[in-house]
């Protein structure tokens, strides 16, 4: 079969492949792929935000914000202030109060940290910040760090409760 450079397929997708099935399209598209040799770029910023928080590392029991380092068990940390004891040691303790301490800091989502492993709450444990309208992302600590800084970057009011332990 012959292959197809770039501007083909797009001449191909636009005419709707001249009635050609639909598997058809997906054979011809999936052959042209080795043809194409696209570069993409990734430029990455150093982002200084003046007086905000910023998780500058992590590792399975501690994180760093603004260069300093944290054991918790649990921290609930906003751009602007961090509550160094969430009140609560392991996963299996969160309870409904838990995710209505968060609301009081009028966040537009909020991100909870598991801990080394993705693990996810019951949702009636997080009922109050969903009939609230505010969203809640699931993920393990070092996701949860790296996604809070993106969301700090972009001037978002977003609030992080972290468990730093694996109980």
């Amino acid at each position: 079969m012959r292959l197809f450079y770039f501007h083909e397929i797009i001449l191909l997708a636009l005419s709707g492949f001249f009635g050609f099935t639909r598997a058809q399209k997906c054979i011809i598209l999936l052959d042209c792929v080795p043809a194409l040799q696209l570069e993409t770029t990734l430029k990455f910023h150093l982002t200084h935000a003046e007086g905000l928080n910023l998780f500058t590392g992590y590792g399975d029991d501690y994180v760093l914000i603004n260069r300093e380092r944290y054991t918790g068990p649990s921290l609930l940390v906003t751009p602007d202030q961090i509550e160094n004891d969430w009140k609560i040691n392991s996963f299996k303790e969160l309870q409904p109060h838990h995710f209505s301490v968060m609301l009081e800091y009028t966040p537009e989502l909020t991100i909870l940290g598991t801990g080394r492993h993705l693990r996810f709450p019951h949702p009636k444990l997080s009922a109050e910040l969903t009939d609230a309208g505010i969203g809640l992302e699931i993920m393990d600590t070092k996701a949860a760090c790296r996604t809070f800084n993106i969301l700090v970057a972009e001037g978002r009011r977003v609030v992080l409760g972290l468990l730093l332990t694996d109980d």
